[in-house]
């Protein structure tokens, strides 16, 4: 899976030198994060206006239409994770709000589908980390600091500044015992 600057989104296949699809051409908001889910059977794909689109995979179309498109976050939406089996989703971005971090829904209509936002990251949170054994998700922020919460609690557990700048990745030990965090110094 493949996205760029310009907005498109495609999917290629090792052995076929061609896309297998197209799921968006160019001219859209940059793409800023892209996954498959864990059963991969769908991909979302983040983007610079603050939107997030899911497609399922196994597409018959060359130009399949996202069975799921909503702006997540006012500004930007700089990453996601799938929770669960796919019908949960938590998103990190920047929003006038403050509410930087959301789990949604997206098995319920698209205005109702915000589960919860957290209050977090003054400045927007860039990336996101799921840890499904410990049921946490862990995000940072454009100041360095990283912010660790609950989803079965809803609420954050720790905040702390890890960097003197943004953080830009986050990376999760199998057992989830460590992370750990990389900034963009």
């Amino acid at each position: 899976l493949t996205g760029a600057q310009d907005g498109s989104v495609r999917m290629f296949e090792w052995t076929r030198p061609q896309q297998l699809v197209c799921f968006q051409q160019a001219g859209n908001a940059r793409v800023t994060r892209m996954y498959f889910n864990s059963q991969g059977n769908k991909c979302g794909v983040a983007d610079g206006e603050g939107f997030l689109s899911i497609w399922q995979v196994n597409q018959t179309t060359s130009n399949p239409k996202p069975y799921l498109s909503w702006q997540c976050h006012s500004k930007t939406t700089s990453d996601f994770a799938f929770i669960t089996s796919s019908s949960l989703v938590a998103t990190s971005g920047q929003s006038n709000d403050n509410r930087n971090v959301c789990l949604w829904d997206t098995l319920v209509s698209s205005g109702n589908n915000l589960i919860h936002a957290f209050t977090c990251h003054d400045h927007g949170a860039t990336v996101l980390q799921y840890a499904p054994k410990h049921q946490l998700l862990i995000s940072g922020g454009r100041k360095g600091y990283i912010c660790i919460f609950d989803i079965r609690q809803r609420q954050i557990l720790y905040t702390f500044q890890a960097h003197e700048s943004a953080v830009k990745a986050l990376a999760l030990d199998p057992s989830e015992d460590y992370f750990v965090t990389g900034s963009a110094e």
